[in-house]
């Protein structure tokens, strides 16, 4: 992502970037609310694509964050599998 949209997220700065994340969110319920997974899955991906061209802004390893913040057991009651009483 970083190769190939990089200098164009740059341009467009964070803020506008973030806006193109949101309303790819906003795609992503919609296609849920009709239960097309095809649709489902093209979002995703945009939802994804999105979010890293935000860390790529910032110089974000999203690996290292997600497992830094996700070590293989849930951050809030320390289980595997989670074990918290929430939605």
């Amino acid at each position: 992502m970083r190769e190939l949209y990089f200098s164009r997220d740059l341009n467009r700065g964070s803020y506008k970037t973030m806006l193109k994340l949101v309303e790819e969110v906003g795609e992503l319920s919609e296609s849920l609310l009709l239960d097309d997974k095809k649709k489902i899955s093209e979002e995703i991906a945009d939802v994804i694509a999105w979010t890293l061209s935000i860390a790529n802004l910032y110089d974000i390893d999203v690996e290292k964050a997600i497992f830094s913040k996700y070590p293989g057991k849930c951050p809030k009651c320390n289980s595997n599998p989670c074990i918290c009483n929430t939605i």
